[in-house]
């Protein structure tokens, strides 16, 4: 996982984004940047609500006879022994979610999401009136009406960009207003060190007592891990706010007072990896389980009689509405047979061939006429996580269609994008849907592979996560075809802790997955999380996950920073694995100007413990490179890894499987052998879209150019894009000694010549974007090769001012390092601070000049 958030964004809202349009730099924003949270990938996913063509949702009505639930951005109601659904909300470029009945079963209060805020809104179901409660651009969640129906509760970031409980007193009539709407709890800022969340406390899932005197909720004061406790306040009485329960979360415990009892029920995973449905009462009484399985329940809410629960389920893979008795457990799944619109609907059924006329699977993108984003009742859907505002009032959102796909739109004009991977041009048609009949699209994607002489290199995500908390639940299969879908040949999917959960370490085997039936293999590997001296990837182990599985967690027993990550890379070796350093850097790094360097990459460079980087990751590639460079030039071979830090089973995420990828010249072997030798010898080019070919002379990336002394070398490149592409450079010993200029649309470029080799070294090929391409869900189209080796007399040039870099580097490390207090003894200290001068000694002599001062243990 990321250390920091990244953005990137797509276009998705003008034909000006299609194949040879302006495309416009930069402009990308967050989704919600108001929220002052750290880490935006996570809250926007496990806290916020998701667009999902399944429920999300849910809440009983006053009789307990009907549900009303959000789904596909609109809220519906449905009786509970009826299959036919209605349609409450509709509206044009938004999507409501989290409703909420009122105790006399007239209103709802729920919260709709324009891509500017999230407002909360009351629709009068007698009328059909709506009216709007919030305003000022703030994130307003998760409302609810208190017993008597006088007041709502919710959680705001108005107050400071931070989730805050608030309460208002809610009016009657035509008009209602909120009227005293203020935060119940003051601002606090916790004593306790934090890395994931904020400084600042804050307060999430509130629900009332049925008396109306009492919130319950989650809060994080001195929480250092998780979203916070289990909390009790009386509303008129703020000041002295109560600890039911301490336990970790993670943006869901939803705690819910049933109607009568001292029950309070809530979703947890309590040492598992999946939440399920628990239950304690009001002076916190050790929890019990009330169900199980290997999937999530949450979002649950108490009939009015409390003799059922309705839940939110990803059992099957995507949402789903679950109805569960109380007493006895048994449960059924409420879903709409019959669907009753506020607006007409057509059929379209959806085609993708690729350039032989053969159906293919691929990433879909749907904007109708009522510029809401669209999909197949069956498909995940899937948000980016910024966009450019000039272009599109939301961000995209995506499905993935194995062909043909039926949909159901509003008629009128809609907009249709198809996307498989690199080695094809993206597809996009504004397409009139005609209100009788179905309307057939067949979407045509050209080929765009490299040339046929460079081989048939096979492309693999080195960072996955297939389940990590998220909306959905993925099994390998799924997995395999969404791969199949990004035209991605082979994923590994990091076993990793998200907190105390380690998810899908069940899965972890031996070689490739059996239950991948797509074309794409399944690989599992493991990320060792330490946020102290850097992620690592852990990739071939061949007998069993390294635990613990991370380090240098701060108000845990693991809060020492041994085992560093020379170690994990010892013990990773011993069993055949590889070990990479993963999404390395957001920025440039000045080791005399950062306010923190504890990341530990040149100590286990030097020491030859890293076998390859992600320099396209969930990280800032072009400054990532500039570190890497440096290492080159002092004369480590490290490859050019890629993989996405994707959170496969989000509905919010940072780009598919495969955004980005790294293709290895296995010689057409996908087998895991294949795959390792590849990446280890750097035959490689990593990449977020433009495909790049590179020889100097018979070389290929991997390979050594040996000459008797300088003089040219023929060179042959070649550059494929789905997008096109600024700027392509020969980069020798850090510098650009050749760039190339692209014409046309800058998608295809091919050509051959010399270039001299005045020295030894390396030199690749690159490929790179001043700025943000709408149709490449990152920051910026970026793509290098790996090195290709120059030996010469006299052997590359020295790189003294490289050398002294690093130095300065590792003095801050080993200062960070010796001035922790939480080693478990002298020895993890001492061990600690040995590695480290080890390597700080090597790097000072090779600043001085001293070739012999090699590295390696």
């Amino acid at each position: 996982m990321p250390d920091r958030p990244v953005l990137a964004a797509l276009c998705f809202a003008s034909l000006a984004c299609a194949a040879g349009g302006a495309l416009m730099a930069g402009g990308r924003e967050p989704v919600l940047a108001q929220v002052m949270l750290p880490h935006s990938y996570y809250w926007r996913e496990l806290y916020l609500p998701q667009l999902t063509t399944g429920p999300s949702a849910v809440a009983f009505t006053p009789d307990g006879a009907s549900l009303v639930y959000s789904q596909a951005g609109s809220l519906w109601q449905q009786p509970i022994d009826s299959g036919e659904a209605r349609e409450l909300t509709h509206a044009r470029g938004a999507y409501d979610h989290q409703p909420d009945v009122s105790p006399d079963g007239g209103r709802i209060v729920f919260s709709r999401y324009d891509g500017r805020a999230m407002e909360l809104w009351l629709l009068e179901l007698a009328s059909g009136r709506e009216t709007r409660l919030t305003s000022g651009g703030a994130v307003n969640v998760e409302p609810r009406f208190s017993p008597d129906g006088r007041r709502l509760a919710w959680i705001s970031t108005s107050a400071g960009g931070h989730f805050k409980l608030f309460v208002a007193d809610l009016g009657a009539g035509p008009a209602p207003q909120l009227a005293q709407a203020h935060a119940l709890l003051p601002a606090r800022r916790s004593r306790v060190e934090r890395y994931y969340y904020s400084a600042w406390d804050h307060e999430l899932n509130p629900s009332w007592s049925p008396d109306g005197r009492t919130l319950y909720y989650v809060a994080n004061p001195e929480v250092a891990l998780g979203t916070g406790d289990l909390w009790s306040v009386e509303v008129d009485r703020p000041e002295s706010p109560r600890r039911l329960l301490a336990e970790e979360t993670s943006w869901s415990a939803r705690p819910e007072r049933a109607p009568f009892g001292p029950r309070i029920l809530y979703s947890s995973y309590r040492g598992r990896d999946t939440h399920q449905l628990w239950l304690t009462t009001t002076d916190g009484a050790p929890p019990l389980p009330l169900t199980f399985g290997d999937f999530d329940l949450r979002g649950a809410r108490w009939s009015p009689d409390a003799r059922r629960i309705a839940a939110i389920s990803n059992e099957g893979g995507n949402t789903s509405l679950v109805l569960i008795e109380a007493v006895g457990g048994a449960r059924r799944t409420i879903a709409a047979t019959t669907r009753r619109f506020l607006l007409p609907r057509a059929r379209v059924t959806l085609d993708i061939v690729d350039e032989r006329g053969e159906r293919v699977p691929a990433r879909v993108a749907v904007l109708a006429s009522d510029q809401r984003a669209y999909a197949p009742d069956d498909a995940w859907l899937r948000a980016d996580d910024g966009f450019d505002r000039t272009l599109q009032a939301t961000e995209t959102h995506y499905f993935h269609c194995a062909p043909p796909c039926n949909l159901e739109l509003p008629p009128g004009r809609a907009r249709i994008r198809v996307q498989r991977g690199f080695a094809h041009l993206p597809w996009e048609r504004e397409i009139d849907i005609a209100t009788d009949g179905t309307t057939g699209v067949r979407a045509v994607l050209p080929a765009n592979a490299l040339p046929a002489e460079f081989g048939a290199p096979v492309s693999a995500d080195l960072h996955v996560h297939m389940n990590y908390g998220g909306t959905y639940r993925h099994t390998t299969a799924s997995l395999a075809r969404e791969a199949d879908a990004e035209d991605l040949d082979v994923v590994y999917n990091l076993i990793v802790n998200k907190e105390e959960r380690v998810p899908d370490m069940a899965r972890f085997g031996r070689g490739t997955d059996p239950a991948a039936a797509a074309r794409a293999t399944i690989l599992h590997a493991q990320e060792f999380h330490t946020s102290y001296w850097g992620h690592l990837g852990l990739l071939h182990l061949d007998d069993h996950v390294i635990t613990p599985d991370f380090a240098a967690y701060a108000h845990t027993a693991l809060a020492s920073a041994w085992p560093h990550n020379g170690v994990i890379a010892d013990l990773a070796h011993a069993q055949g694995a590889l070990v990479g350093y993963v999404h390395p850097f957001d920025w440039r790094i000045d080791p005399a100007r950062e306010t923190a360097l504890t990341n530990a990459l040149p100590a286990d460079v030097y020491a030859g413990k890293v076998d390859y980087i992600e320099i396209v990751g969930f990280s800032d590639h072009k400054a990532t490179a500039e570190v890497w460079y440096r290492l080159l030039n002092l004369g480590f071979r490290l490859p050019a890894g890629a993989g996405t830090d994707a959170m496969a089973n989000y509905a919010s995420l940072r780009g598919p499987v495969g955004l980005n990828r790294v293709f290895l010249d296995t010689g057409g072997g996908r087998d895991a052998a294949s795959l390792r030798a590849a990446l280890r010898g750097g035959r490689t080019f990593a990449t977020n879209g433009p495909l790049l070919a590179l020889r100097i002379g018979t070389a290929a990336p991997g390979d050594t150019v040996t000459r008797s002394g300088p003089g040219p070398e023929p060179f042959r490149v070649a550059l494929r894009s789905p997008v096109p592409v600024d700027h392509l450079e020969l980069v020798m010993n850090g510098r650009v000694v050749k760039s190339f200029a692209l014409r046309g649309d800058r998608r295809r470029f091919d050509a051959n010549g010399a270039i001299d080799i005045p020295s030894g070294g390396w030199l690749l090929l690159r490929a790179w974007n001043d700025g943000a391409d709408p149709r490449v869900l990152d920051l910026y189209p970026y793509a290098t090769t790996s090195p290709v080796w120059l030996a010469l007399p006299g052997g590359a040039p020295a790189s003294p001012g490289d050398a002294a870099y690093f130095a300065a580097w590792l003095e801050r490390v080993m200062a960070a390092a010796g001035a922790r207090a939480d080693y478990n003894d002298a020895a993890e200290r001492r061990e600690t601070i040995a590695y480290l001068t080890r390597a700080l000694t090597g790097f000072r002599a090779l600043a001085r000049g001293d070739r012999t001062a090699s590295g390696g243990e």
